[in-house]
């Protein structure tokens, strides 16, 4: 499932946040590739350091990088779906606030099942998370254009974005105990699975406190 967009709404608002978080992740992304594996080493978050309280800074940063060009336009595909709207919804400031702790959410709670793991964990996709978490609250029956891919048929439909977040995270959530119930690693196939559920848990929990009182109500 690929969305496309929501065809349900359109934010009022210019989305400067969400636009500004995807050009940095885009110029870190060309840092990194000019940079090399030295950079993002740097800069990844390794679980096991942050359990020992080193390197905290890594919580931030590695939400800024990226493993490979489909990474990276996956999760800046995702963001300019759901994001927007959001921002809508908190004002820029209070989005901005909730995107960063969403991010920091997420590689905790990474962190909290592998804590021990020495693999480099990068991405924006925990905080990207929180976002749709906060998108299924808020704008649960907005109708998303969705690709599906089914083995070699591929549609164009619409979901509800319930349907299609829900689904998502349900992936992510039994595809993150499996890994942990069989003690490999809750990053499996280069992906931080429990990142993501604590992202979207994050975001269903806190979007309320995000919002912006002063937005006139749906």
């Amino acid at each position: 499932m690929i969305p496309l967009g929501d065809v349900s709404r359109r934010p009022v608002q210019f989305p400067v946040v969400t636009l500004s978080l995807i050009l940095a992740n885009g110029a870190v992304f060309f840092l990194e590739l000019s940079r090399g594996q030295a950079f993002v080493l740097q800069w990844s978050a390794v679980p096991a350091d942050i359990s020992a309280g080193r390197h905290l800074i890594t919580i931030l940063t590695a939400m800024f990088l990226h493993g490979s060009w489909l990474h990276i336009l996956g999760n800046m595909l995702f963001l300019w779906v759901f994001g927007p709207e959001i921002e809508d919804a908190m004002n820029p400031g209070r989005y901005l606030a909730f995107y960063l702790a969403g991010g920091v959410v997420s590689m905790l709670a990474q962190v909290a099942v592998s804590p021990q793991s020495t693999v480099p964990t990068l991405g924006a996709s925990g905080a990207i998370a929180a976002v749709m978490g906060a998108f299924l609250i808020t704008y649960p029956r907005d109708r998303i254009r969705t690709v599906l891919l089914l083995g070699f048929f591929v549609t164009v439909t619409f979901l509800p974005a319930f349907l299609l977040i829900g689904l998502w995270f349900l992936i992510q959530l039994f595809s993150g105990v499996g890994s942990v119930a069989s003690g490999t690693s809750a990053q499996t196939g280069g992906v931080a699975y429990m990142a993501h559920v604590g992202g979207v848990a994050f975001g269903v929990l806190t979007v309320r406190l995000f919002e912006d009182p002063s937005r006139p109500g749906e």
